[in-house]
């Protein structure tokens, strides 16, 4: 009976120190917050929604889908080649539905553990999205958004993905959209509760990024002054808006990449 105990008690702590490796790997990978649950995909509604067979509606957090002229980039088929008919695990860290009942999550292929938001950026079939707040996660995604771009995969066979900010008219095409814009800053400038970054002279024609005022405080902690951002390079990720010219407002850090050279 004692040696039978002792035996069960070993086990016990095997298990038990299995379970927490598994738990601090689990805890070092990027994005992998709390568990939300388990699940088959059996459909895909859109480049970043999925119907799972219980009747969840499953939206994909972290990225933009990843507009194209080429008629050969579908990330929607993409994405059904890679989900339907797979068991998936969900994570997050907050499982409250969108308002219109969607739970929204990382998605992670079983049994291969393949995070998939990160393996559409991998392919360039999708954009990081700026409200990803957690910064290694961010960092995981957009070095394979960067990966993809590197080898022209994807959406960035195309060299006019990125707009430049000297051509406001191919910005303002993309109206609604969302977007990447890339240009120099040429003014700081506030007027009333906004801060403007203006990258041409003519209100009414150039593009320029909206701040408003509750936003510059996390700005700031990102070490983002506008001001300090005259004559450098940046690249801009939002929703295109026509006001005027065309705009897009910057709310978070992760919407604003300082870039090298003049």
């Amino acid at each position: 009976m004692p040696n039978g105990f002792h035996r069960l008690t070993k086990v016990a702590l095997v298990v038990g120190a299995s379970a927490a490796m598994t738990a601090n790997t689990l805890a070092a990978v990027p994005c992998a917050f709390e568990p939300q649950g388990e699940g088959r995909v059996s459909a895909v509604i859109d480049a970043r929604s999925v119907r799972m067979e219980d009747g969840r509606e499953v939206r994909l957090i972290g990225i933009e889908p990843a507009f194209s002229e080429k008629p050969d980039l579908a990330p929607t088929q993409a994405l059904t080649a890679m989900l339907i008919g797979h068991d998936v695990r969900l994570t997050g860290r907050d499982d409250t539905p969108d308002r219109y009942g969607r739970q929204l999550a990382f998605v992670w292929r079983l049994p291969d553990d393949t995070l998939v938001q990160r393996e559409l950026l991998f392919q360039g079939l999708a954009l990081v999205s700026p409200t990803v707040d957690d910064k290694e996660c961010a960092a995981a995604l957009m070095a394979a958004e960067g990966t993809a771009r590197d080898a022209k995969r994807g959406i960035w066979a195309d060299p006019t993905v990125i707009k430049n900010t000297e051509s406001p008219g191919d910005i303002l095409a993309g109206n609604g959209r969302f977007m990447l814009v890339e240009g120099k800053v040429l003014s700081a400038r506030q007027s009333g509760a906004i801060t403007y970054l203006n990258f041409g002279r003519s209100w009414t024609r150039d593009f320029a990024v909206t701040i408003p005022k509750q936003a510059l405080a996390n700005l700031a902690a990102a070490g983002l002054v506008p001001k300090s951002l005259e004559n450098k390079r940046i690249r801009v990720r939002g929703f295109v808006e026509a006001r005027t010219g065309p705009r897009i407002e910057v709310l978070r850090a992760g919407q604003i990449e300082i870039l090298g050279g003049k």
